[in-house]
């Protein structure tokens, strides 16, 4: 059995980490951790685990979790995790970081975008970026994984083929995505408060937006080549989901792709992705992706302005989150990928 700790638990990613790897046939998790809910049961915190786990909250240290843990998941905000992991504790144990800490190469766009150094410098260049359908060879050997966001998986599976193909101007990209009130986590600020946010449709953090490095990151490394874009993301009056509208220009190149031989492109690239759903007959929606690990994907072309337009969908607490860190656990340990998060919506909810 692998011993799985969780640091940051009692947060909507981290109490998702609990949720899968109490159900995990290979994981005995070993500690559930908080800072803010320290010495308080689980199922005081969240009243789903009544009969099911007697675990109390934990404030561990992540060098004290690395004595009894194989791989040790953290759901800490960004600046934390870089402050806590150092290379004694990765002789130890593996690490998952669903944060931002361990995604950007460059440490310069890091202080830049997060306003705060960065407190493990020397651990970046090992560091693995955690889309497991682009990076899964490198996943296999990584002690230290930085596990995408959620935005983040969404644009980027859905753009991928296309820039991997070269078929697109690469600095048309513009991505319009929503997501559920969870991204913002589980806080009692005002705006996320049920009266502020239903009813309404909000952009937020236009053209500033921290996963915008992140995106422009890979997709570059993706096509050899530097890719700027413009992404703007909405808060929208539901708890869970994030759906991607991705616009491109066609290049000369990808003038000659029909519709039809792109979504047998996006089929040939996903070939082997269990995960990965594409569709012809309807447009992803965030209904039927949500409570699973799944990511939905349709191509559409329109030809009168020459633009391609991919629209995604995922669960931004499962796939986003929780469900491809154990995604990235199951790689790492050696095995099947899809072991404990196999599942599919439940509906109606």
């Amino acid at each position: 059995m692998i011993k799985a700790a969780i640091v940051g638990a009692t947060g909507y990613a981290g109490q998702e980490l609990v949720r899968l790897l109490l159900r995990h046939p290979d994981v005995e998790l070993v500690s559930i951790g908080s800072r803010s809910y320290d010495g308080q049961p689980m199922k005081d915190v969240y009243p789903l685990y009544e009969h099911i786990t007697e675990d109390i909250c934990k404030n561990r240290t992540v060098e004290e979790l690395s004595e009894i843990s194989d791989v040790i998941f953290l759901a800490l905000p960004h600046g934390v995790a870089s402050q806590e992991v150092n290379k004694d504790i990765l002789d130890k144990c593996k690490i998952i970081d669903l944060g931002a800490d361990f995604r950007l190469k460059d440490l310069a766009i890091y202080k830049d975008w997060y306003k705060v150094d960065h407190g493990a410098q020397d651990l970046i260049e090992e560091a693995v970026y955690g889309l497991c359908e682009l990076h899964r060879k490198e996943i296999k050997k990584a002690r230290l994984i930085g596990n995408p966001g959620c935005y983040t998986t969404c644009s980027i599976l859905s753009l991928a083929p296309l820039v991997k193909n070269h078929l697109i101007e690469e600095n048309s990209i513009i991505i319009d995505a929503k997501s559920g009130v969870t991204g913002a986590g589980r806080n009692g600020q005002l705006p996320y408060m049920f009266c502020e946010c239903t009813e309404s449709v909000k952009p937020y953090k236009v053209g500033a937006h921290r996963h915008t490095p992140e995106i422009e990151q890979e997709l570059s490394l993706l096509g050899n080549e530097e890719i700027k874009l413009i992404f703007t993301p909405n808060l929208v009056p539901m708890n869970r989901g994030i759906s991607a509208n991705c616009y491109a220009t066609l290049n000369d190149v990808g003038k000659q792709y029909t519709e039809e031989d792109l979504t047998t492109l996006y089929r040939d690239f996903y070939k082997d992705e269990y995960f990965i759903r594409i569709l012809e007959s309807r447009i992803p929606d965030t209904k039927w992706v949500k409570g699973s690990n799944y990511c939905d994907l349709a191509v559409k072309v329109d030809q009168r302005t020459n633009r391609v337009i991919v629209i995604g969908a995922i669960d931004n607490l499962f796939k986003g989150a929780a469900g491809q860190a154990i995604q990235n656990m199951n790689i790492m340990f050696d095995l099947p990928e899809k072991t404990g998060i196999d599942l599919i919506t439940d509906y109606p909810v």
